[in-house]
């Protein structure tokens, strides 16, 4: 693998949780190139050679194994669209680990674009996590544009991790799946935004098979003059279950829209959103103030265990 700086490696460590080169396969991308990569027996990692990205094979029955596929950035002004296919087989058991860090100390905005499509076989089931980051002292922007896409066969199921607590001053991440019959899908979204950032979330869930089911949940927190807006659209379309929840704290001045979306085309389309926007309450400050915290101090304690 090529040898990766300081700042390189920490980002890593940020967004992927990596101090050293993983097991099992993996493509590492800093600075818009491949920094290592590495197959398996039973997950093969090939570039593309029309358009910049990978195309990720993993063979039916494959389980206990892991991808790891993140982006490090620090070059300033360094701008780029990544395409990467994961085709899944059936009765798969896997994790995939993606994730962009971008440490941007210049004066020109850094941008990485993500498109992720997944091809979910029978029965297969994926944990994907895909965390965001970014550092850096510079005036230049630190944005992240990811879009993702799944399509699952009958009875997969598919549990996404979205996490973006720091640094990044624009996101807009733009999430579509599509479910076949007896597929789930579950999203766990964690989002904080500071100074006058902005992240945009649009998820749209197709519930086209019976007995498909969907759960998409965002928690997130608003600070300083930071804006969020939370668009989560189910579209039930057979017997389904779908839910969509949005629970945000905001501080400051800080703005949160949620928008909710439910369209039924099945009389046994089962759909529900809920939705809460509040700061946070005195007496969970003072409780904690009892017990010998400051003010701010209890502030991040309460904000921390509600992003966990």
């Amino acid at each position: 693998m090529q040898k990766l700086d300081e700042i390189q490696k920490r980002l890593l460590v940020e967004v992927a949780d990596l101090h050293s080169v993983p097991e099992g396969a993996y493509n590492i991308r800093a600075n818009g190139v491949s920094a290592g990569r590495q197959s398996t027996e039973h997950i093969e990692i090939v570039p593309k050679t029309a358009v910049s990205g990978l195309e990720i094979y993993i063979k039916p029955g494959t389980k206990n194994e892991s991808v790891h596929i993140p982006v490090v950035m620090t070059e300033s002004g360094l701008k780029e669209v990544v395409y990467n296919d994961f085709y899944v087989g059936d009765d798969c058991d896997v994790v995939i680990v993606a994730g962009c860090g971008i440490d941007n100390c210049g004066n020109q905005d850094s941008q990485h674009d993500g498109v992720h499509r997944f091809f979910v076989g029978k029965n297969a089931k994926i944990k994907y996590v895909e965390k965001h980051y970014g550092s850096g002292e510079g005036a230049g922007k630190r944005i992240l544009n990811p879009v993702t896409e799944v399509y699952q066969e009958k009875g997969s199921t598919v549990e996404m991790e979205m996490v973006q607590i720091k640094g990044v001053d624009d996101t807009e991440r733009t999430t579509k799946a599509v479910l076949d019959e007896n597929a789930k899908l579950i999203v766990r979204e964690r989002l904080m935004t500071h100074g006058k950032q902005n992240a945009i979330s649009v998820y749209s869930v197709e519930l086209n098979g019976k007995n498909s089911n969907a759960d998409v949940v965002s928690r997130s927190v608003a600070r300083d003059d930071s804006y969020q807006k939370f668009d989560a659209k189910i579209i039930g379309s057979a017997a389904c279950h779908g839910h969509t929840e949005c629970d945000s704290i905001i501080m400051d001045n800080g703005r949160i829209l949620a928008v909710p979306g439910l369209e039924a085309n099945c009389i046994d389309a089962e759909l529900v959103h809920e939705a809460a926007i509040g700061k946070i309450a005195g007496e969970q400050i003072i409780k904690l103030m009892t017990l010998g915290l400051t003010e701010n101090e209890a502030e991040e304690q309460i904000i921390n265990g509600f992003l966990q």
